[in-house]
């Protein structure tokens, strides 16, 4: 079983900065594709930004240029640095973990509970 906990959401102004932290537990070979999903009630959830284990990333272009994903792969944590924040990302903050528990096993996706980034104007 593998838990993904985060952790960094509130409440901040337009313009200011969080960072949101997603810590992987539990018994896993690898984690080769990690990330952050957001949602708003009544919408599908969206990509925000991934990173592979090598740092390749991918950034949605919403975000790209205020967001900086990031991960610890020895503390098997995902970051998400969000600077200049605006209302429109307010959001529900998953974090995403592809993760592959045995070598003889294929990596399945697990989702973090979720926290809640509201950025007022």
């Amino acid at each position: 079983q593998v838990q993904l906990v985060e952790s960094g959401g509130g409440l901040v102004q337009a313009g200011g900065s969080l960072r949101l932290s997603c810590a992987a537990s539990g018994s896993f070979l690898s984690i080769r594709l990690s990330g952050w999903y957001r949602q708003v009630p009544g919408k599908e959830r969206d990509l925000v930004a991934t990173i592979t284990d090598d740092g390749t990333t991918n950034v949605a272009n919403s975000v790209k240029g205020r967001f900086t994903i990031s991960r610890d792969n020895a503390k098997n944590t995902v970051y998400l640095q969000m600077n200049s924040l605006k209302p429109e990302d307010t959001a529900v903050y998953y974090c995403y973990a592809n993760v592959r528990r045995h070598f003889w096993t294929t990596p399945q996706d697990s989702w973090g509970q979720g926290t809640q980034v509201t950025v007022s104007s």
